[in-house]
């Protein structure tokens, strides 16, 4: 239960009442423009790609490109983008991450708060970190929602969070949700995920194609460990699969590169255009990297992936909704973060 430090027999007639004694989850997910227009869009790639974490190139050298180029040019094609997948509730990763946090509200019983934050844009880490200390969270869950490691997701969080709370008096204890790519309830919501998805098909897949975010292949020879925990991600879900006696083929690709520099291989599209001239017509792709859905999965994968493979010859495409909010997905989510709190709850 909430409590009061100091005791109200000890506490002298002027200091402040403090709340303590709760414990907080923050499930933070990347974020998103304030609404599919130029300017919000401007805002929103102006912080993501000052992040030095997501752009390893010394700002001396890379703002001038970003300030002068790419934010000139890029936020009209990504707000047109924005635009085909937007809903009521706003961009989809939003609404989603907001759901899910409601999903779980008194999953962890009523001394347990949990809330969500975005690390780029609106709803910021600090300020829900703020509202969770505020309101009594003394210790503190940080979720990042990327089931694979890397320093441009994961670490940035941790960084983001780590800042917030740097000058504070009071700090709360914080924790931190580890990776689960290779965990065993991720890759069985997975399977059950892919097996209800292709259940629904009118179509049976010759090959289930797993799109992950890309990323340069420099970081990969920096030591980021993405790349092979994306592809044991894979692999894993392979195994299940099979395991429930469904033995279609189950391929790693990487999406999104930006620029001219080598980003992780295969990539997604130069795999789409191909896979006809393999004898394969029919898939199902899914996107085991987000675990929510976003611009990146509605709009560059189930709408751009689509037109791309049955452009060079593909008959029969299907892209299977990441775990989101779903049962499954909220299932496995609160079985994941029941183990960090443990010892708390």
């Amino acid at each position: 239960m909430n409590s009061v430090f100091p005791a109200p027999s000890l506490r002298t007639a002027n200091h402040p009442n403090v709340r303590s004694g709760r414990i907080g989850v923050l499930l933070v997910n990347l974020g998103s423009p304030d609404a599919p227009d130029v300017p919000s869009v401007k805002r929103f790639l102006g912080e993501f790609l000052s992040d030095p974490r997501v752009i390893e190139i010394p700002p001396i050298l890379w703002q001038p490109i970003l300030k002068l180029l790419i934010l000139n040019l890029r936020p009209r094609t990504t707000a047109a983008n924005y635009a085909k997948v937007w809903t009521p509730e706003g961009s989809p990763i939003t609404a989603i991450t907001k759901q899910q946090a409601e999903a779980l509200h008194g999953a962890f019983g009523n001394n347990v708060t949990v809330d969500w934050a975005m690390r780029y844009g609106t709803r910021s880490i600090a300020e829900r970190l703020k509202a969770l200390m505020d309101a009594g969270c003394d210790r503190i869950l940080l979720a990042p929602m990327y089931p694979q490691y890397s320093a441009a997701t994961n670490a940035t969080v941790v960084d983001a969070a780590n800042a917030a709370i740097a000058d504070w008096r009071w700090q709360p204890a914080l924790r931190t949700l580890p990776p689960y790519y290779d965990n065993s309830d991720h890759i069985e919501a997975l399977a059950q995920s892919v097996i209800d998805g292709i259940a629904g098909l009118d179509f049976v897949p010759q090959l289930i194609v797993t799109s992950f975010h890309g990323m340069p292949k420099r970081t990969l020879d920096q030591g980021d460990p993405y790349h092979c925990q994306c592809q044991k991600t894979g692999r894993l879900l392979q195994d299940a699969l099979a395991q429930r006696g469904v033995t279609t083929p189950v391929k790693v690709t990487f999406q999104s590169r930006f620029g001219r520099a080598e980003w992780l291989r295969p990539y997604t599209d130069a795999t789409l255009e191909g896979l006809a001239e393999q004898g394969i017509h029919r898939i199902a792709v899914v996107c085991p990297g987000f675990a929510a859905d976003c611009l990146e999965t509605l709009e560059e994968v189930a709408m751009e992936g689509r037109e791309t493979f049955l452009e060079h010859g593909g008959t029969h495409f299907a892209y299977l909704p990441c775990l989101n909010a779903s049962d499954t997905g909220i299932a496995m989510l609160k079985t994941l973060l029941a183990r960090e709190l443990a010892g708390w709850v």
